[in-house]
């Protein structure tokens, strides 16, 4: 089901309007209104300064990683090694700093762990995920950047270190361009040092070509935002003709737009995506981008379902079929760059987008998929749309509503989120300069606190060092799981208020079963809009009893809530098909696995 006009005009509408109003309520004055200079480091109850973390965010098989503790370790500590639950190697450490070659199998993801044997029990003092991947596209991790103004290398750094110790392989640059039908301020030969945004922003091509050296660095990739079919009021001096546009009627009198008062420089008149001049003229603006930034490529935007538009000879565009020729073109114009576009509201994904030639699947979440299920199977139809071939990045604004006043993220709406996205092998862009709340990227009114950065950490390292069970092949099942004592309610997905979500997953070796406690879920609804959600409650020891498929050899957990993610095997009895076992808690979200 697409969004209704009206609520889709309501969302585009938002996301640019609110800059206005964070304008007056933050600093009265709309020039370079986000203080971007105290962004980075925000001290207090927001400060996180990982205590452990690796030179980049992703590495080619073979490729040295280099590793960084903040403080020594005591003599009795060891660094170990693992993928899965198997552990590769380990060995003493003594040093703040060390180098591990990564293995040469591709896209495997691999747990780091230091730790030391304590009265015969392992502790855990640190850990960290590593992805050994050649290509972003079969694991992508996408984060984002929204303000461009003068910044020193230090803010660029820091920012940029940041969301690699998250494993962020991707950044989009969220309105880093000068008009939309030429996004490159200047000339190739002369390109601009300074430019207004849409909004009049001021972005420094020193800042966009500091972060995008900055993001090469750490082994991510650099794309760039824009429409697919936007241009401004001065369109014509710069080429763009009449018969490109789209129109409202099928006498051409009314360009598609979206109206925009001061101080916006102009509105946003939409051309035809299916247009070939027009897909001649933008793909060579943005070969003028990238022959001045080294981006990657191009993220593509869209505006959602248009209702009846025409094209200047009056006849109806099918504009959902429109992006799959439009992105083609994109691909044959630079066959060498990179692309993702934006399917609002699932919009043109299943008729043009999902079998092009994008590098992963890119959703924009409305109402249309208000609760937990309908946000889970907007990932299962994107797999189906696309052949099992693509993963998937959902753009999912938790807190909405919270967003538009200063305050902190809550924790349990963004932890139970993530957990189902992460279980049903989703990324979630949210992370950048600042957490994402809203579809106005620049809107940094919700922080996270340093309880949350922390948790994220083990929830992205749990990300990457299980994504071969997270993301990598499988077929989701349903299994059954009881309580021994009758102390928790196990439900089979989809989720339900007021039990622990089931979702099983089988590969040829190996049995998954994920288990999402929502036992204290005071709604059903992901995006927690009025930051609301409650915190489950931790349940130590649950002893439980799980319906295997046949006999099991071995029985490991993992977390991202226990122990940094780390594997620890896990005692067990089998009679018949009934594996009985003690979890060793459950806070938000476990992952139980069976070896055959």
């Amino acid at each position: 089901m697409l969004e209704s006009i009206a609520t889709l005009e309501r969302n585009i509408m938002k996301k640019i309007y609110l800059s206005i109003v964070l304008c007056l309520a933050l600093f009265s004055s709309c020039e370079d209104y986000y203080d971007t200079d105290s962004d980075p480091v925000i001290y207090g109850e927001t400060y996180f300064n990982a205590d452990l973390s690796t030179d980049k965010a992703c590495y080619k098989p073979g490729e040295t990683v280099q590793f960084t503790l903040k403080e020594k370790p005591s003599s009795n500590v060891k660094i170990r090694y693992s993928h899965l639950s198997m552990v590769i190697s380990e060995e003493s450490l003594s040093s703040t700093s060390w180098n591990w070659t990564a293995p040469s199998e591709d896209y495997k993801g691999y747990m780091v762990d230091i730790y030391e044997v304590v009265d015969g029990k392992e502790k855990i003092h640190q850990s960290i995920a590593v992805d050994v991947s050649s290509d972003w596209k079969k694991f992508p991790r996408y984060g984002f950047l929204s303000s461009y103004g003068k910044m020193s290398e230090a803010i660029i750094d820091n920012n940029i270190n940041n969301l690699s110790r998250y494993h962020i392989n991707g950044v989009q640059f969220y309105d880093w361009m000068y008009d939309h039908h030429r996004p490159l301020a200047g000339t190739v030969a002369d390109p601009a040092t300074t430019w207004p945004d849409l909004m009049g922003r001021t972005n420094y091509l020193s800042t966009v070509k500091g972060y995008i050296n900055a993001i090469h660095n750490k082994g991510m990739k650099a794309m760039f935002y824009n429409l697919a079919f936007g241009a401004l009021s001065n369109a014509a001096s710069d080429g763009v003709k009449e018969e490109w546009y789209i129109f409202k009627d099928k006498n051409h009198s009314e360009k598609d737009n979206h109206h925009l008062d001061p101080p916006f420089r102009s509105s946003i008149y939409l051309t035809n995506p299916a247009n070939i001049e027009w897909q001649n003229y933008i793909a060579g603006r943005h070969k003028d981008v990238y022959n001045v930034f080294d981006f990657d490529g191009f993220h593509i935007d869209q505006l959602g379902n248009r209702g009846d538009v025409y094209d200047y000879n009056g006849d109806k565009v099918n504009l959902e079929n429109s992006y799959s020729s439009f992105i083609a073109a994109m691909k044959q114009a630079s066959p060498e760059k990179r692309l993702v576009m934006n399917a609002v509201s699932q919009y043109g994904q299943q008729t043009s987008i999902a079998k092009s030639d994008v590098d992963f699947l890119y959703t924009e979440v409305w109402d249309e998929s208000k609760t937990f299920e309908a946000l889970a199977k907007v990932i299962t139809d994107n797999y189906s749309f696309s052949n099992s071939t693509k993963s998937t990045v959902l753009a999912a604004y938790m807190n909405y509503a919270k967003s538009n006043n200063r305050g902190y993220m809550n924790i349990p709406g963004v932890l139970l989120t993530n957990a189902v996205i992460f279980s049903f092998g989703g990324a979630h862009l949210e992370l950048g300069e600042h957490y994402l709340a809203n579809e106005y990227f620049p809107n940094s009114n919700l922080q996270m606190k340093t309880e949350l950065k922390k948790s994220m950490t083990h929830y992205y390292d749990f990300l990457v060092a299980y994504q071969n069970l997270l993301r990598d092949g499988g077929t989701f099942s349903s299994v059954n799981v009881q309580s021994v004592d009758g102390g928790l309610t196990f439900e089979t997905w989809p989720a339900s208020q007021g039990s622990v979500a089931v979702l099983g997953k089988k590969f040829n070796d190996r049995e998954i079963i994920h288990l999402i406690n929502f036992s204290q879920a005071n709604s059903m609804e992901w995006r927690d809009t009025n930051g609301t959600q409650a915190e489950p409650t931790l349940v130590a020891n649950p002893a439980i009893k799980i319906t295997a498929s046949k006999a099991v050899s071995k029985v490991w957990i993992a977390s991202p809530d226990i122990n940094g993610g780390v594997a620890q095997n896990i005692e067990f009895s089998q009679s018949g098909n009934e594996v009985t076992l003690t979890l060793p808690s459950l806070k938000y979200w476990d992952m139980v696995v069976f070896e055959y």
